[in-house]
């Protein structure tokens, strides 16, 4: 999929981008320099942005993506939904949403959200089912 193919304007991309690489400028990663930004689109046409947070017990790190995710509900309550994601780092390295933020972001996510991360060298985009197809929902087994 390229970023072309995004239901997008091309400037709300660079936007997305640009806000996501600012994010990533303020990560704390003193101990992997692994420095990422999130910058998450809301359906009203909001952006927030989040950026890692790393720690010396190394499971207590925050990754961007969940960093912005927890500002977007302190901020805009419970009912708000992501449009899309644009993740950056400071690095070179690919960095698509690790299993943890996917399973966190799913249950904000509007309907045919995308993500647009870097990887091998270029910008990819994907449907964020495409990559994270069966999220688990407690929600829906308390209803069966």
């Amino acid at each position: 999929m390229k970023t072309e193919d995004l239901p997008l304007q091309s400037e709300q991309v660079a936007k997305l981008i640009d806000a996501a690489t600012s994010a990533a400028a303020n990560a704390y990663a003193p101990y992997s320099g692994f420095r990422v930004g999130a910058a998450l689109l809301l359906m009203d046409g909001t952006i927030v942005t989040g950026s890692n947070v790393e720690n010396a017990s190394y499971g207590l790190t925050l990754c961007a993506e969940r960093s912005a995710l927890v500002r977007a509900v302190s901020e805009h309550g419970l009912q708000m939904r992501i449009r899309a994601i644009a993740l950056a780092n400071l690095n070179t390295a690919s960095s698509s949403p690790c299993g943890a933020c996917l399973q966190v972001l799913a249950e904000f996510i509007a309907p045919g959200a995308w993500i647009v991360f870097p990887y091998a060298g270029r910008l990819e985009s994907r449907r964020f089912t495409e990559l994270f197809p069966f999220p688990f929902d407690l929600r829906e087994s308390m209803t069966s």
